[in-house]
């Protein structure tokens, strides 16, 4: 049987673990981790998430862990609403639905694990390729080596195997820090969860309920904060003095439940070739997505998708050629949505970022959103429906 060595267990490498054993293939995952219990891990499952998870036929696992629909998103300026839009989006469509990311990957491994040509390799790290013309395998921490007939990358932004490929990623411009925050939940989320991105002045920080009952934030780091951030110990009125006044009071409120923040570095890019002979990335590792619009964990579970239907067929053969092969042909089905998918993640980073660099303009979103509220409200929604539906189509075929 071929052996595959899938490095990294995040939302593409377990998904396409388990599409592969379930179809005969050996399969060995590695993980560095001891767990996967991270501050932040990507939650929101778009409608195109929510229909790669149908169609490996998963969504039972969904129902089994902690998750919970959106509700609506509301756009806050200078603490008037500018717009709120509903869940679903689509008439008839699916909501936007928040997953425990840790609960699914354990639920997913679990699944595999039942299958005895599946192996799970947990808190030991990949250090190096291994190489016989072609990528032989991996050497892991241990020392233990791992021959396999392909090795798919599926391990992150700071992707080992992408390094010890030689395979470059080229980063775009834009990029920003962003500091990530839990804080206890609020009655009024529990009753409807709101996805709110706020701005006023120059701060801006999106909000929410998190899959697993506590509320997530995410704050704009601005270049010029005054102050380091580590120091910082007025966290609560620094969002209170941003924010309408009910969720003013429940930050000042819970105050001492706000965690001491994560500091996210975005990094955003895609690697020009995802392949050498014997090496695959897929993921964060072939293309960094940012935050904005939660495609990371969508854009993961379509490609483990597009990959097991090119890879299935020429593994089940065993032929490492015709295994080579297939590997451009899975970067030319995936790259121009990921290139689409950016570049809307990029109108989205320059629109928020016009509105923190412009007082006239926050002035102004403010004062006339009565006028502009429609306008506003249809542009946003036309950038929306491709970052949630996927730009090109993506099937199961085997």
């Amino acid at each position: 049987m071929t052996q595959v060595v899938i490095v990294g267990a995040g939302p593409a490498g377990a998904t396409l673990a388990l599409l592969l054993v379930k179809r005969g293939i050996r399969v060995t995952l590695i993980e560095a981790s001891r767990n996967f219990r991270r501050i932040f891990r990507g939650e929101g499952l778009m409608p195109s998430g929510l229909d790669a998870l149908a169609q490996m036929e998963l969504l039972p696992i969904l129902e089994r862990i902690p998750h919970q629909p959106l509700d609506a998103w509301e756009i806050i300026i200078n603490k008037r609403s500018l717009f709120r839009v509903d869940e679903p989006i689509e008439p008839g469509g699916k909501p936007c639905t928040l997953v425990s990311q840790p609960a699914l990957l354990e639920a997913l491994i679990d699944a595999a694990s039942r299958y005895s040509h599946f192996e799970f390799i947990q808190a030991t790290a990949v250090q190096d390729l291994l190489w016989n013309q072609r990528v032989s395998g991996v050497k892991l921490s241990d020392g233990r080596h791992l021959d396999a007939d392909l090795t798919i990358g599926t391990d992150g932004r700071n992707s080992i195997v992408r390094q010890r490929a030689n395979l470059a990623l080229e980063q775009q411009s834009h990029s920003f820090d962003i500091l990530w925050f839990k804080l206890a939940d609020s009655p009024r989320f529990a009753s409807e969860n709101i996805f709110y991105s706020i701005v006023c002045d120059r701060y801006a920080f999106g909000l929410f309920r998190g899959s697993e009952g506590d509320l997530h934030l995410g704050w704009t780091l601005p270049k010029d904060f005054p102050q380091d951030w580590k120091l910082v110990d007025n966290w609560a009125e620094i969002f209170a003095c941003a924010s309408p006044a009910w969720l003013a009071e429940h930050f000042r409120e819970s105050a001492a439940t706000i965690e001491q923040p994560v500091l996210l570095s975005v990094v955003v890019g895609q690697c020009p070739r995802w392949y050498q002979p014997g090496v695959l990335l897929l993921g964060d590792a072939a293309h960094p997505m940012s935050p904005i619009r939660a495609q990371g964990i969508n854009m993961a579970l379509r490609d483990a998708i597009a990959a097991a239907n090119y890879l299935v067929p020429c593994l089940s053969q065993g032929d490492t050629a015709e295994i080579d092969a297939v590997l451009p042909r899975i970067q030319s089905q995936r790259e121009p949505e990921i290139i689409k998918a950016q570049r809307l993640q990029s109108q989205e980073a320059a629109q928020a970022e016009l509105l923190e660099n412009s007082a006239i303009l926050r002035w102004g979103a403010s004062v006339f959103a009565p006028l502009i509220r429609l306008p506003v409200k249809l542009s946003w929604l036309h950038r929306q429906r491709e970052l949630r539906q996927g730009v090109t189509p993506i099937k199961l075929t085997v």
